[in-house]
Parts: structure tokens; sequence; C-alpha cells
């Protein structure tokens, strides 16, 4: 079946889907999410009681165990906050791509705001939270032009195969440049290697606090441009015909996703495969109006964050592993499964 009958099909089945369907489904992801924040809190290295979490929520910090649970209250903010970013990243990404392989990963996005945080560090000695957040959204910025411009070169301009052969050429001599950048500096080399794992455990409210502006900023324009991403959805032509001006749509919802993925790298490090697998995972659930995919993917994307943090703490105790590498063994083979059962959507 053809691309075009795809989406046909697709939308011809948007339509028919009632918005009660996804009522439910929205009410059990913000159950499961409220859930999740419940057992991030709870649950690690450490067991800690009700009146431990009722306390430190209070602001007391006067036992080992609500101590525990003080440190654990701002990861757990964080890994919902960069789980919104990096979904609804993903879904803005492939809307203005019209790629199904779209990712601030794939696409080379997560590794240039990697390489511009490491040669900040490395090179001009950058250390405030400020040039941290400034430093990797110029870097997402330049990676994601760059990608788009290879891209976009030759017969058929920017089509999803010379979009992601661009993404993926450019993420691994970004990669490689990153690590010729770190070798020399033995001194820093650890942190940096901890840092490009990607993890949340490190988060303090204070980081979150110089993050906000940014992911603040990404996610109003993001919302904003729910409508321009259902009309580049329709293709270049009917988009124009609607009235859209094409152009000024992709630069401003591609601001929104790089907003996203350069301050969540910053504070994160880059963390893989959350942008690419949940939009496809609410797609099936939702639909493709970006009215419902978006705000669904930015809970989805939460949920799945906090319950991979939730994981690589208790299956390590009393050690734990990063929120990166789960994500990758979570989301490498859901999306398999979902493209072996053909039911990715056409965008």
């Amino acid at each position: 079946m053809s691309f075009g009958a795809l989406a046909l099909a697709g939308r011809t089945s948007e339509r028919d889907r009632s918005n009660s369907g996804r009522l439910v489904w929205l009410i059990v992801s913000l159950l499961v999410l409220v859930a999740l924040c419940f057992f991030s809190v709870a649950l690690g290295a450490r067991e800690v009681g009700f009146h431990d979490i009722a306390a430190a929520f209070a602001g007391q910090a006067e036992t080992i165990d609500q101590a525990a649970v003080a440190v654990r209250m701002p990861r757990t903010v964080l890994a919902l906050l960069a789980g919104m970013a990096l979904a609804m990243a993903g879904v803005i990404m492939q809307g203005i791509t019209r790629n199904p392989l779209a990712d601030p990963g794939i696409l080379g996005v997560n590794i240039g705001a990697s390489l511009a945080v490491v040669v900040g560090v490395v090179w001009f000695g950058i250390g405030s939270a400020n040039a941290y957040m400034w430093t990797a959204i110029l870097g997402a910025g330049i990676s994601a032009i760059f990608v788009y411009t290879i891209g976009s070169l030759g017969r058929g301009g920017a089509t999803p195969l010379k979009l992601t052969l661009a993404g993926a050429a450019t993420s691994v001599a970004l990669s490689s440049l990153v690590i010729a950048v770190v070798l020399p500096r033995a001194d820093i080399a650890g942190g940096i290697h901890q840092w490009q794992i990607g993890g949340v455990g490190g988060a303090t409210f204070d980081n979150i606090r110089h993050a906000m502006p940014f992911l603040g900023a990404g996610f109003i324009i993001g919302l904003l441009c729910i409508r321009k991403l259902n009309a580049l959805a329709l293709g270049e032509e009917l988009a124009a015909g609607l009235g859209e001006r094409v152009a000024v749509a992709r630069g401003v919802s591609a601001l929104a996703a790089i907003l996203l993925c350069g301050a969540t790298t910053a504070i994160c490090g880059p963390i893989g495969f959350l942008g690419l697998v949940v939009p496809h995972l609410c797609r099936l659930l939702v639909g493709v109006d970006h009215r419902w995919l978006l705000p669904f993917s930015a809970i989805g994307g939460a949920c799945l964050l906090l319950f991979a943090d939730i994981v690589g703490r208790l299956v390590a105790r009393p050690a734990e592993i990063d929120v990166g590498i789960i994500t990758a063994l979570v989301g490498a083979p859901v999306f398999i499964w979902i493209v072996r059962q053909q039911k990715v959507r056409a965008l």
C-alpha cells in the first residue's frame, strides 16, 4: 500500500474515532502518571514509609528516610519535565518533516547539543547552568539546520529517507567529534561520559529552575503550533492552500523542538528513543490529530521516563542504572514490535 493510501486510511479512521475514547485514554494516562510520580518518590535503594513521604513534602528532612525522599523529589520533577519535553519534540519533528523515523536522537539534534556543551566545557570553560542551557540550545539548533539542509539537497527535497540518512550520518560524525574533544581531557572525561549516558539522578531544584524558562517556552510554542502541525500533515500544497505559510510554520515548530531538546540535553544528557517511540504508541491510542497527540504524548513521555527511572533504581539496588540505558532497552524492542505489527500510523 502506498504512503498516500496509508495516510488517507489513517485520516479516515481518525475521523471515525470518538473523542470519548480519547478522553478515557487521557484520564487513564493521567492516573498512571500520578501513580508513577508517587512510586518515584517512594521507591529506591532505601525503603521509606508514608509518614516519611508526608514529612518530606512538608519540608522536613530530619531522618535519613526523609532526606532520601527529599532527594527523590527533584529527580521526579525532572523526569516528568524531560519526558514531556522529549516526547513533544519527537511529535513536532515527525510532524514538520513528515518522517515517521524522526527523533531528536536519530536526526542528530541531541548529539549536536551534546557536542556544543562538551566543546563549551573543554575549550571555553563554561560552568554555569545558564551557559549550559544556551550552549546546548545553540548546538541543537545548528545541528537541526545542518541535517535539514543536507537532507533537502537533491531531487525531491527533504524526503524521510534522506533526512534519516543525513541525521544518522551526522550523529555518527558528531559522536566521534565528542570523543575526540574529550579524550585529551582526562580530568573531566569521566563526568562528561557519565552525562552522555543520560540520566536524572543529579537533579536539583536549582538546575530545574534554570531550565524552566526554556522548557516553558518550548511547551507554549509547541502547543501554539498544533494547528500548523495539522496543516503540515496534509502536505505542503494543501497547507499552503489553507493559508498556512509553510516555511514559517516549520521554522516556528522547529524552534519549539530545539528549545525542548536543548534544555533537556543540557540538564539530563542525551536520552534516546523517547521521542521516537512515544509518539507512535500515542498515535495508536488517540490518532494523528495533533490537538490530542501532542498533549497525550507529553503525558506518555513523562510516564515512560518516570517508569524507566524507577526500574533503573530497583533492578540494581543499592546501585542504579541510568535512565538513558533503560529507555534504550525498553524503547528499541517496543519500536521494533510496532513496526513488525505494521501499526505505525502514517503522518
